[in-house]
């Protein structure tokens, strides 16, 4: 009956009836989003070798899947914006022009999916019934990319209530073709709300309803209709009183932003009666409400988490969520057929077969799993989930924060003056690179509001985007910057990081309140040494006077780096953006008082 509800939408009916012509599978399945579809599928993924089964015992409802060895992490080189004008999609932005791209890598789709079946998924990023929630249709080649769908979004019968509703939808076509790196593209076409990706089956480039349409389309979407779509985490914050405000933090990826979504506070700050709860833990869309604040959903269902890392003590609710119902990547397998990562709770064990399925050494110099190796999980199963986290409306946003992996240079926290200088700190953030995109890792790049390799347009017209909504609001968030990796001369964290980051979130929102001791530096406000609630902190007053330090001299180096990298967007800075430069600049300039 579902199915043939899906079959019946004129719309998608024909595109896929396109699409089919040009691919030609051997079989078309519709996905309506059952449970008995989910089961069935699943089986069939096992059958197929595409899935190992974990023990059930231990791990209900989990599996085990591993990519080819190339195919890894997010190919941003091979990761286009095709719009009609090249300045349109920026110096940030790989781009080709749409009819050289529908030429270029049409031929790649044709008879791509001869001997496979074509699974067609229409789904629903943002609550259902909700002015956020958009509908797309992926079709794919791929079951491994079906069941994560099936967790990443709403799919089936859901979606095409939001069609009755909205009649419009995201055409998201997905092959994986021959997996060759050399015929592996992902392209966006944002004037006509079309996704194509092939030769990959990794989720940044395969699961198009994330990256793809919820940061590259949707930040175009967003610049047209008046909305923020951000790589950002979503979460609550509930002081002792009871009051809950709200928080949205932007990190690039690999920085501990899932981390940060699901902190569990100190037991001091908890027994205080300190509350923290996850809406969302990588990408927010926001909206000015009527009150004249920002609201943010979730567009997500699920999480795409990086499993290295992530223990019971930097992560306790990241692993009761993924205990159930996950979907594991390029993890290692251990003989009792449980799976395992380097910073696992576990000690490694003789017999572990690493992310490639060979035996591993754990006095070997190889990784058991891939850096960049992933959990999918659903959100509902995470304890510390917001009983708002699908709430049609939103939540209202009081505080938002830039963050970065930076060993030197950037204090822990400070505070923007004001929209337009905050819109600057996220304009001018960069960060050292992990392994969540192929490349060098450890490299430190500008990576604006954690947002180059998913802005679908100029970025320079992003920031524009960003200062014309801040004059819109009349009850604006306050901004941050942070960085909880800031390193000694023996290359050593100086700041605890994970809950006790719950301390920097309690300054913010102080300040947020006009209370809180701060004081001025070039940067903008920092926290006074008796501001953040040291109760229990295992941090001297050396290093948080190290931590809350501002070197006038690496920034004044900062600062041309700062000015070269804005020189590459051309006259399309907006002027505001400049005008924060030198005013940074006059400020580093002047003396200390």
């Amino acid at each position: 009956m579902q199915n043939q509800k899906i079959e019946a939408v004129p719309s998608v009916r024909q595109w896929v009836s396109e699409v089919a012509s040009k691919t030609r599978p051997d079989h078309i399945v519709w996905c309506d989003g059952s449970e008995e579809e989910g089961r069935r599928l699943t089986e069939k993924a096992v059958a197929d070798g595409l899935l190992l089964p974990l023990d059930q015992g231990s791990l209900p409802g989990c599996y085990l899947t591993r990519s080819h060895p190339s195919d890894v992490a997010r190919t941003e080189h091979l990761t286009f914006i095709c719009c009609e004008a090249k300045d349109d999609a920026g110096p940030t932005n790989n781009w080709m022009a749409p009819g050289e791209a529908r030429k270029k890598v049409g031929p790649l789709f044709e008879g791509a999916m001869r001997g496979r079946t074509m699974y067609v998924i229409p789904f629903v990023m943002g609550p259902p019934g909700s002015p956020f929630a958009k509908v797309g249709v992926q079709v794919t080649d791929s079951l491994v990319v079906v069941l994560n769908m099936r967790i990443m979004t709403r799919v089936g019968t859901v979606a095409l209530d939001e069609l009755d509703r909205t009649h419009e939808f995201v055409r998201c076509l997905h092959s994986l073709g021959d997996l060759s790196p050399d015929r592996r593209f992902v392209l966006h076409f944002p004037q006509d709300h079309e996704i194509w990706s092939v030769g990959s089956g990794y989720g940044g480039n395969a699961l198009l309803g994330k990256k793809c349409f919820a940061l590259r389309l949707g930040s175009a979407m967003g610049a047209h209709q008046g909305w923020l779509a951000e790589h950002m985490l979503i979460l609550g914050v509930q002081n002792p009183a009871g009051q809950t405000r709200y928080i949205a933090a932007a990190f690039p990826s690999a920085c501990g932003k899932t981390n940060l979504a699901m902190l569990v506070p100190p037991e001091g700050l908890r027994k205080k009666g300190w509350r923290v709860f996850t809406v969302g833990d990588d990408i927010a869309w926001m909206r000015i409400g009527a009150d004249g604040r920002l609201w943010a959903v979730n567009p997500e269902a699920g999480f795409f988490g990086v499993a290295p890392g992530t223990s019971k003590n930097t992560n306790p609710n990241a692993m009761a969520t993924i205990s159930r119902n996950t979907l594991y990547t390029n993890v290692a397998l251990r003989p009792d057929n449980t799976v395992w990562w380097e910073g696992h709770d576990d000690p490694p064990v003789l017999g572990t077969l690493d992310w490639q399925g060979r035996p591993w050494d754990p006095q070997g110099a190889e990784k058991a799993a891939h850096p960049n190796s992933r959990f999918t999980a659903p959100a509902a199963q995470c304890p510390s989930i917001s009983p708002e986290w699908q709430s049609p409306q939103g939540v209202p946003i009081d505080a938002i924060v830039f963050g970065a992996r930076r060993r030197a240079v950037v204090p822990l926290v400070y505070e923007a003056r004001d929209w337009q200088h905050g819109t600057f700190l996220g304009a001018t953030l960069a960060s050292e690179t992990t392994a969540a995109a192929t490349g060098k890792v450890g490299v430190l790049r500008r990576d604006p509001m954690a947002m180059v390799p998913f802005c679908g347009y100029n970025m320079a017209d992003y920031w524009g985007h960003w200062l014309a909504m801040g004059k819109q609001m009349s009850r604006p968030p306050k901004i941050f910057r942070v960085n909880w990796f800031r390193r000694d001369e023996q290359d050593r964290f100086l700041w605890p990081g994970f809950g006790e980051n719950l301390r920097v979130l309690i300054w913010m929102l102080e300040r947020c309140d006009g209370k809180g001791g701060a004081r001025p530096t070039p940067l903008g406000n920092v926290p006074t040494l008796d501001a953040l609630d040291r109760d229990g902190l295992d941090v001297s007053q050396p290093v948080l006077e190290k931590l809350l330090s501002v070197d006038g001299a690496d920034w004044t180096t900062a600062l041309a780096d700062q000015r070269a990298f804005l020189e590459t967007f051309g006259s399309r800075v907006p002027p505001a953006i400049w005008a924060e430069h030198r005013a940074l600049a006059a400020r580093l300039a002047a003396p200390v008082p």
